[in-house]
């Protein structure tokens, strides 16, 4: 017992009190357990190997170390009067709090955000997966309620919506919460083990999380940038200038808004009034068009993200910026892809998106299976502005598209659609089909790779990226901007 002089050590055999007897011991207690098979030996061929089984081991003393840092925890492989006297998998000393001990656990893990959130009597705390992770699909997933490690379909219901919001790629992230309920609104006697748990009021629990999720993952920081310094050789001829970086004071009339066709000025103004250079408006979308503010996003500008100043483009393709932190790139395409996303969605929450009619509908050859992906969803195509019609066996025709979408490239984006609407149930909820849609959509109107851009549109999409919930990923999942911090730059040429 705590304060004792001596502590018990109480030896069984099969269940069965074989020996007990007083003996001198630090305080804590220890359970040794051997010959785990002696009364079901029939059990021991289903074991895995010493890893898989070693993997499981480490995996449960884990997630008891992440509910209790007051604790410590030591975790060894082998008998300790073995030859190497036991390997030691883990060890953690007590610690303050839940950072100290996710860092015992865990090192520095800058592709996790953490997440604190209280409301309607709940307390979430945790670290989760960044949008701009590129990790494994499918992350380790360790929830707490009330310090007991549980998996629940509501809890993980929440988990996949609130990435869903910023991107529509599935994944299953890597999560860490720990969620604080009163007794009271939680059942934990419905699992033989207690894996699972019933909340009294589940709509509360899932409201609640996806909000602290979604306010954490907009609040995600750029992965940043790792330089490795080097020394050029002296043999190596030095540049006055390198290809395929551009600045504003050096490239002439490539530069000049005359040399951008009017496609481009039409893209950067993505939920215009339709024009009649391909067809004329759908009158229908009259009453939703209205002027477009100066800047992409009727958001409020992010106080976490601050404002970018471009210097030029590298190949045509990224961004380079700065703000008074350090460096970032920007791909071009899936920062305008992620601004256009956005957009849509939020006049899709009122309406509809504008549409432009085409004089000359495009006639569609399909498989019956792109066919048979699009047909059942034409009335949620309208409402992006897409509209189709059956024109016998697998064919459709195209009589109107988005006002965002030049009509040169309908028709890829009809079949790219087609195929990412395959894998989608026709019963899935209306709010699904709407943003695989707009995925589509804003990835063909977005800004190409390998196209020469003004300061003023780089400045336009740095603007609207900044006025987005979610800028460091694209609507399909890619990563949007990476940087390199004042801090980093310093430390590689040894300032600090």
């Amino acid at each position: 017992a705590r304060g004792s002089a001596s502590g018990t050590e109480i030896r069984m055999n099969g269940g069965t009190v074989s020996s007990e007897r007083e003996i001198g011991a630090p305080e804590g207690t220890c359970i040794e357990v051997a010959d785990l098979f002696y009364n079901l030996p029939a059990r021991r061929k289903f074991l895995k190997s010493d890893s898989a089984e070693s993997a499981q081991i480490s995996r449960l003393v884990t997630q008891l170390a992440l509910g209790y840092p007051e604790i410590g925890f030591t975790l060894t492989s082998g008998s300790a009067a073995g030859p190497q006297g036991g390997r030691k998998l883990l060890e953690c000393p007590p610690a303050a709090g839940l950072r100290e001990r996710f860092y015992q656990l865990f090192g520095e893990r800058p592709d996790l955000v953490e997440i604190r959130k209280e409301a309607g009597g709940l307390k979430i705390h945790g670290y989760v997966a960044a949008l701009g992770d590129q990790g494994p699909v499918r992350g380790a997933q360790n929830v707490f309620v009330n310090r007991r490690i549980v998996k629940d379909r509501t809890i993980g219901h929440a988990i996949s919506q609130a990435y869903s919001v910023a991107t529509i790629k599935e994944r299953s992230p890597e999560v860490h919460l720990f969620i604080d309920v009163p007794p009271d609104r939680v059942d934990v006697n419905v699992h033989p083990t207690k894996a699972e748990v019933r909340f009294l009021e589940q709509s509360l629990v899932h409201e609640v999380l996806r909000r602290a999720l979604g306010e954490a993952l907009g609040q995600g920081r750029a992965p940043e940038l790792q330089f490795t310094p080097f020394a050029p050789r002296p043999s190596e001829p030095r540049p006055m200038s390198i290809p395929g970086v551009m600045a504003g004071a050096t490239v002439g009339n490539r530069w000049s808004d005359e040399q951008v066709s009017g496609a481009w000025r039409n893209l950067m103004n993505p939920l215009r009034e339709p024009t009649d250079s391909h067809g004329t408006a759908d009158p229908g979308s009259a009453g939703l068009s209205g002027a477009v503010s100066a800047h992409p996003s009727g958001r409020s500008a992010s106080a976490d993200m601050r404002p970018m100043i471009p210097l030029g483009q590298f190949r045509d393709t990224f961004i380079i910026a700065i703000d008074d932190d350090g460096i970032s790139i920007v791909d071009q395409h899936v920062a305008h892809e992620r601004v256009l996303f956005e957009q849509a969605m939020e006049r899709l929450t009122t309406g509809r998106l504008e549409s432009q009619r085409l004089l000359v509908p495009i006639l569609i050859e399909l498989s019956a299976a792109q066919r048979q992906a699009l047909v059942p969803h034409a009335a949620t195509l309208e409402r992006v502005g897409l509209e189709i019609e059956e024109f016998g066996g697998d064919s459709l025709r195209l009589c109107a598209v988005p006002a965002v979408l030049d009509p040169a490239d309908a028709e890829a984006a009809v079949r790219a659609l087609a195929e990412d609407l395959e894998g989608l149930d026709t019963g899935s909820r209306i709010e699904d089909a709407l943003r695989q849609i707009a995925a589509t959509m804003a990835c063909h109107a977005a800004v190409k790779a390998n196209y020469p851009l003004t300061m003023e549109k780089m400045r336009y999409i740095l603007e609207g990226l900044r006025r987005t919930a979610y800028s460091s990923v694209c609507p399909h999942g890619r990563p949007v901007v990476i940087r390199m911090t004042r801090r980093e730059i310093e430390k590689n040429f040894q300032r600090i």
